[in-house]
């Protein structure tokens, strides 16, 4: 969502009522009741009772006093609010700090402490400190800053006091109507190299291992930015950071979105973010997996790799682009104790998970690796050491997790690898044998009547499809390569070997081969057509009845990973521009099945062709990139499938919608929703049973990010089928969409249903000939 429209969470509207003259201390005689306020002495910082948007439910909350974009940077009973405007904030008999109901006589929070207090004071830095006695010559006993909710001001500590047990952490809001405590939280990990990390539950979401290139030591170190400086202490007592302003005039926050993001803004007459995290998908603490390697600048279309010495656990959901499986050992049964290993040196990285990492203090880079070559259960190691000096050794001796590129910056990992690994004279094989039934050329030529026009079901650059019948009733599609393709035997047997290994529902089953001189064929189960417009654009009530959420969000990770199947290679993305459409690739029934074919290829056509110039208007799956200059890559199907997703969740056609409001079409609509913080609009009114809305706007997020208009901002279709089936995932804001147009009222009610856009089921081939 726009930064600028909701400033990350914690722009709300609110609700205010009359204040008294401003004060900046509670004391057991001077209570809060709702309407008044507390203002701090440099007037910086406001307490009192809000609410959010149009309910009824009050908070006591801390919020910055001169912003004009109101923004609650604490709130007391987050999880328990009141319901009207009876609320009071005073002392009560045990000197505890309370907030009740005043017409029920109802506590809903207090202090909690053992010690009484006597005054509560509003400090200018938007702490909130009670005082046993008053504020000049009492001491405290309880302050705001120990207890976080999903803001981290400047002296705020984030960490853990090691001698009391007190954690201070931050967690995030449930929604921006509900600040309750969410799922999220965000805290530092002790260990001997400790690091911060986002928690969903007590899932690792992602981390960062902010005491690299700093050194543990009872005295802070500060490393330099150009708004704040970090502090970073870990001693016996205390383990935590903070950061302070460099220029004390500017305002600059920390704080947890709802959806798990680390923001750090600064007010410059709005909200600027000026940093955040997670960055990109290498940053997800588990999307490569255990042993893999993260880096998205690879240039390839797989940002997961194995570290040296490792293979994929599972090539199968490797080959679909699920990586969290992560790897293994590739030779198990090589030890790699005191058997030629040695270390392979992978540069610039993210450590892996300090979490269980041992730390050696003044160690050469030399003494280092020594150190672990020497414990054989050594299986990785880094350090901070720069030429001969001496500075901190990390080791690792159990399961190297979340390691990934860092382009600029980082430290070198070296990693424990066998003799093999090492190069030392071992030659491995690959067998590359699969059993696949070879059929006689007789009985596909009777099965498709001698491949008579009637049977073509469609036609693309290395030959046609045919429709064919076995003689025991079964229904096939025969792919026939033409004696004219360049494609030889080799890459014919390359292609039966690739497409015979990636079975899978998603995927249309090959059945088997024919091989006759220069005849090759290939043959298909044959998907019987079914029609997502006959469940999607239907009447409502009946749409309602079909298509609930579970059954909607089934329907798109089936597409989503059918077309994954066709990015996974540089053979299948022959065979992926090869068939633009067939009755072969597509069953769109409720669970749909894509194979060997591009949504954008298969939509739009050739760009030559006329027929694609007529259409291109109409065609509102089609990426801008090639309706426009005819330039065609994988990021095409994303967007394509980016225009389903939204179809999907809001029952509407997008070139065919249209709104009373504006012009625009489904793309402009839900990105004008998103800016304007209203996505759940876009959803469709009539779905019918139970879902989870922020599963649902996580949806819709996906399928903006699909659409955006620079296909290089597009996520790849492996992060897609990732976003879709874990919620863990943290995902990017989504930058404009292409095809973002305004159309006149004309265009959009002239339209007849022959002249717009065709449905998802007009791309099945038996409503498409050759071309």
């Amino acid at each position: 969502m726009n930064p600028k429209k909701w400033a990350f969470i914690l722009i709300l509207p609110f609700l205010f009522f009359r204040f008294c003259t401003s004060i900046d201390t509670i004391t057991p005689t001077q209570p809060i009741k709702d309407g008044n306020l507390l203002v701090s002495s440099g007037e910086t910082f406001a307490l009192g009772f809000f609410s959010l948007g149009n309910s009824s439910r009050r908070y006591v909350g801390i919020w910055y006093n001169k912003i004009s974009e109101q923004t609650v940077i604490w709130v007391a009973n987050r999880d328990d609010p009141i319901n009207g405007t009876t609320g009071v904030l005073s002392f009560n008999q045990n000197g505890n700090l309370e907030i009740y109901d005043n017409t029920r006589n109802l506590p809903v929070w207090d202090t909690n402490i053992t010690a009484g207090s006597y005054s509560a004071q509003l400090l200018d830095s938007g702490n909130l400190v009670l005082f046993q006695g008053d504020s000049v010559s009492g001491g405290v006993v309880w302050q705001s800053f120990d207890h976080p909710t999903n803001t981290m001001l400047p002296h705020m500590k984030l960490g853990l006091d090691r001698t009391t047990g007190r954690e201070w952490f931050l967690t995030t809001w449930k929604s921006r109507d509900d600040p309750g405590t969410g799922e999220y939280s965000y805290r530092v990990e002790p260990s001997e190299l400790p690091q911060l990390v986002m928690l969903k539950g007590s899932t690792r979401v992602w981390r960062f291992p902010s005491w690299l290139a700093r050194h543990s030591s009872d005295n802070p170190e500060v490393t330099p930015s150009f708004i704040f400086n970090s502090t970073y202490v870990n001693n016996r007592d205390e383990v935590y950071t903070f950061y302070t302003l460099i220029n004390v005039l500017n305002v600059a926050i920390v704080f947890v979105d709802e959806l798990g993001s680390l923001k750090m803004v600064t007010w410059v007459g709005r909200w600027v973010e000026f940093y955040s995290l997670p960055k990109d998908q290498c940053d997800d603490y588990s999307w490569c997996g255990v042993y893999g390697f993260c880096d998205s600048n690879n240039g390839r279309e797989f940002e997961c790799t194995c570290l040296p010495g490792y293979e994929p656990r599972s090539a199968e959901e490797w080959y679909l682009r699920y990586a969290s499986g992560g790897c293994i050992k590739k030779r198990e049964a090589l030890s790699m104790c005191r058997n030629g290993e040695g270390f392979v040196k992978v540069a610039n990285t993210k450590i892996p998970d300090t979490s269980k990492a041992y730390v050696r203090i003044s160690l050469s880079v030399h003494d280092c690796e020594a150190e672990c070559l020497r414990n054989c259960s050594c299986l990785a190691f880094t350090s901070e050491a720069k030429g001969g000096a001496r500075a901190n050794c990390f080791t690792w001796h159990e399961n190297l997790m979340d390691v990934r590129r860092f382009p600029n910056g980082g430290l070198d990992l070296y990693v424990r690898v066998d003799a093999v690994e090492l190069g030392k004279g071992i030659q491995e094989s690959d067998d590359e044998n699969v059993e696949l039934p070879i059929f006689d050329m007789d009985t596909i030529a009777g099965a498709t009547n001698n491949f008579s026009e009637t049977n073509k079901i469609g036609e693309g650059g290395f030959g046609s499809v045919y429709k064919g019948r076995l003689s025991t009733g079964k229904d096939i599609a025969v792919k026939r390569l033409s004696t004219n393709s360049k494609q030889g035997l080799k890459e014919f047997k390359n292609e039966v070997i690739l497409i015979a290994k990636l079975q899978h529902r998603n995927l249309v089953r090959l059945l088997g081969c024919c091989i006759r001189r220069d005849e090759r064929m290939l043959v298909y189960e044959y998907m019987p057509n079914g029609s997502l417009d006959s469940f999607i654009f239907v009447a409502e009530i009946t749409r309602s009845k079909l298509l609930t959420w579970s059954r909607r969000l089934d329907i798109i990770v089936g597409i989503a990973r059918g077309v994954l199947y066709l990015h996974q290679d540089s053979r299948l993305r022959v065979i992926h521009r090869d068939l633009k459409a067939s009755n072969v690739l597509l069953d769109r029934e409720m669970n749909p099945k894509i194979s060997d074919f591009g949504l954008a290829r298969a939509f739009g056509g050739d760009q030559s062709s006329a027929k694609t110039k007529r259409v291109v208007g109409t065609y509102g799956y089609m990426a801008p990139e090639y309706a426009i200059d005819g330039i065609f890559s994988t990021k095409s199907d994303i967007f394509s499938l980016g225009v389903i997703v939204l179809e999907i969740i809001s029952g509407k056609r997008n070139r065919k919608f249209h709104h009373v409001d504006h012009d625009l079409n489904l793309l402009g609509h839900a990105w004008k929703l998103w800016i304007d913080g209203k996505a759940y609009e876009l959803i469709d009114p009539f779905l019918e049973g139970s879902f989870s809305m922020s599963t649902v706007l996580r949806c819709i997020q996906i399928g903006l990010l699909c659409v955006q208009k620079c296909p290089e901002d597009r996520p790849t279709m492996s992060s897609v089928v990732s976003m879709l089936v874990s919620d863990t995932v943290v995902l990017a804001q989504p930058k404009q969409p292409g095809f973002y147009i305004d159309r006149s009222p004309k265009e959009t009610q002239e339209r007849s249903p022959a002249q717009s856009s065709p449905s998802i089921n007009e791309v099945t081939i038996s409503h498409l000939h050759g071309r």
